[in-house]
């Protein structure tokens, strides 16, 4: 199997429990948090509408300053559950174009997330991009905390869920 249909079949497995979780996100709670140091809720979810994106920049580009000195103006954040699916569908179709354009030849090449002009990681592009789909399913764990604690269903993702005893398909 080549690399970029093993990291397309990943895409399409977290698809559905990704969508799952954002269609449960609470309307008019962007700004909860539920400690002083976490992320609020708003940009919790999306940050993983728009995490599969992400994957577009790392094939696409030699490297990205995730924190360039200075700054970076922040994506707006989603004001709705249709802006946040919006925004995650839109995600979702770059991603599937990047990996179905891209070549394993160019999958082995390294890639480099900076942060402030100095280098954090610098691998193979697969292997930051199956990080990538670690990183999105620790985060969207996360969200299903602050789902939980806003009395909000969880979705089952990987297993049963108290709301749902089912194993999502």
């Amino acid at each position: 199997m080549k690399l970029t249909e093993l990291l397309l079949a990943e895409l399409e497995r977290e698809i559905p429990g990704t969508r799952q979780t954002l269609e449960r996100v609470p309307e008019g709670k962007n700004d909860w948090t539920p400690h002083e140091r976490s992320m609020p809720l708003g940009n919790l979810a999306n940050m993983c509408a728009t995490m599969p994106a992400w994957i577009e920049i790392m094939l696409n580009t030699e490297e990205f300053d995730c924190a360039p000195v200075g700054g970076r103006p922040r994506p707006p954040v989603p004001q709705n559950r249709k802006e946040l699916l919006s925004a995650f569908d839109d995600s979702v179709a770059k991603c599937r174009k990047a990996l179905s354009s891209t070549t394993d030849e160019h999958l082995m090449k390294k890639w480099k997330l900076m942060a402030g002009g100095h280098v954090v990681q610098q691998d193979p592009r697969h292997v930051i991009i199956a990080e990538t789909f670690h990183h999105l399913a620790h985060h969207r764990g996360q969200l299903t905390v602050y789902l939980r604690l806003n009395n909000a269903s969880v979705p089952a993702i990987y297993g049963p869920s108290a709301d749902e005893g089912k194993i999502a398909a």
